[in-house]
C-alpha cells in the first residue's frame, strides 16, 4: 500500500484532532488532504512522537495523531517506553515504514532486511504499549486507525508502505508560522490563551 492512500483515508475520518507529522513525505502529503490549522510539521527528524506526546498530555480531552516514519522513530526509540509509561489515552502514533530514509536520499533503514530487520511493532509492544497494530493494507490501516481514535490508547500503528512519495506542493508556510498557526487554532478551539500568557520567571530572566 502507499502512504498517501492511508493519509487520504485518514483525512475522511479525522475531525478535530491535532496532527503532528515528521520530516518527510508524510508532511507534504498530509498538508494536501488534511486540516491545515490543526497540523504541525516537525522538521527535526525523530521528535514528532515526543511533541505529539507533549500535546496529548497537555490537552487530555483532545485527540492527538502522530504520523511518523521508520527512520524518524529509529532515531528516537526512547519515546516508546516514555509513551507507554505516561499512557495518554488520546494519542494515536502511526509509523509509516517504507524501509528507507526518504528525506535524505533513500538509504535503507534497519527495518529493510525482512525478517532480519527491526520489527517496530514488536519494539512498541516490548516497550509496554498495549494497543499495537501491524497493518499492510489500507482497509487494515483504516480499521486500526478508527479503533485508535475511539480512545483507550495510546495506540501504535505500524503501517508497511511502499517507498513511493507522491508529488505534492511544498507546505506554503515556514516552520515558525506553522507553529503559531497551530497555537492559534488550539487557543480558538479550546477557549484558552497560550500566546498571551507571561513567560515563566526562569525563562523571562534569561
Amino acid at each position: 500500500m502507499k502512504r498517501y492512500e492511508c493519509l487520504d483515508a485518514a483525512a475522511a475520518i479525522v475531525t478535530d484532532q491535532l496532527v503532528v507529522t515528521n520530516n518527510g513525505g508524510a508532511s507534504t502529503e498530509w498538508a494536501e488532504v488534511g486540516l491545515p490549522e490543526a497540523h504541525l510539521q516537525v522538521k527535526t527528524l525523530g521528535l514528532c512522537s515526543s511533541i505529539g506526546l507533549g500535546l496529548a498530555l497537555a490537552l487530555p480531552r483532545r485527540g492527538v495523531i502522530v504520523f511518523d516514519g521508520d527512520g524518524s522513530l529509529l532515531m528516537n526509540l526512547s519515546t516508546l517506553p516514555t509513551i507507554a509509561r505516561q499512557r495518554p489515552a488520546n494519542l494515536v502514533h502511526v509509523v509509516f515504514d517504507n524501509a528507507v530514509y526518504e528525506a535524505s536520499g533513500g538509504t535503507p533503514t534497519q527495518t529493510a532486511d525482512g525478517e532480519a530487520g527491526a520489527d517496530l511493532a514488536a519494539l512498541a509492544r516490548a516497550a509496554g504499549i498495549r494497543n499495537v497494530h501491524a497493518v499492510d493494507s489500507v482497509d487494515g490501516f483504516v480499521s486500526a486507525f478508527r479503533s485508535g481514535l475511539d480512545g483507550g490508547g495510546p495506540t501504535f500503528i505500524h503501517a508497511r508502505v511502499e517507498a513511493v512519495r507522491k508529488k505534492t506542493k511544498p507546505v506554503p508556510i515556514d516552520e515558525v508560522e506553522n507553529k503559531y498557526r497551530l497555537v492559534r487554532y488550539v487557543e480558538r478551539t479550546e477557549g484558552i490563551s497560550i500566546l498571551a500568557r507571561p513567560l515563566p520567571a526562569s525563562v523571562a530572566g534569561r
